[in-house]
């Protein structure tokens, strides 16, 4: 009838199949969320970063084996850090921010 009042729409017994989906997806990320950093051993990564800015890195090796004889191996690394001239305390700050979203709270070890 035009003009009259309009029956409400009976519910769906079906429900949505996102809904029991919701709590499992929830606990899936939850459990993919990465555990906050280990505090000393971002230092030390940093730490190690931060030398390397401090100039070329080495190291030559020689020996005596009684399969080849006399042996020499030399190797030689150079950082963007260090090319570019970057300072090693300000290396190691970014580091350490980069991996923590905190400034470091005590200074490099560059020895």
């Amino acid at each position: 009838m035009p003009g009259g009042p309009v029956a409400p729409r009976p519910h769906s017994r079906h429900k949505s199949p996102m809904k029991p989906l919701f709590p499992l997806a929830l606990l899936i990320l939850t459990a993919c969320t990465l555990p906050p950093p280990d505090p000393a051993r971002v230092a030390a990564e940093c730490e190690a970063r931060a030398r390397a800015a401090q100039g070329p890195t080495g190291t030559v090796s020689l020996g005596v084996n009684s399969e080849r004889g006399a042996f020499t191996q030399a190797s030689i690394g150079l950082t963007s850090d260090f090319l570019q001239g970057r300072d090693p305390v300000a290396v190691y700050e970014q580091c350490v921010y980069q991996r923590t979203g905190a400034l470091p709270t005590s200074p490099p070890r560059l020895n």
